[in-house]
């Protein structure tokens, strides 16, 4: 496995986080708030047209986040 962010990845690709790396406190909560903590498998399941948003799943549902929000999400890519 190997560290990437979550939007370097390709639809139909998985991966655990491991980190978020945002500085901005309250989006920080919020991603951990939505589910996206340490150990959870994220699924990417498709960009919008325009690429952004990104739709993920995450613990059995689906969740659209901006790209700007992905960037600071590191997971370890699943091969």
């Amino acid at each position: 496995m190997n560290e990437a962010t979550l939007n370097s990845l390709q639809p139909g690709e998985c991966g655990v986080v491991e980190n978020i790396t945002t500085t901005d406190s309250k989006l920080k909560m919020r991603l951990l708030e939505l589910g996206l903590i340490k150990g959870t498998t994220i699924e990417l399941i498709r960009f919008a047209p325009l690429g952004d948003p990104i739709e993920i799943k995450i613990r059995g549902y689906r969740l659209s986040i901006r790209k700007v929000e992905a960037e600071s999400i590191v997971l370890q890519r699943n091969k």
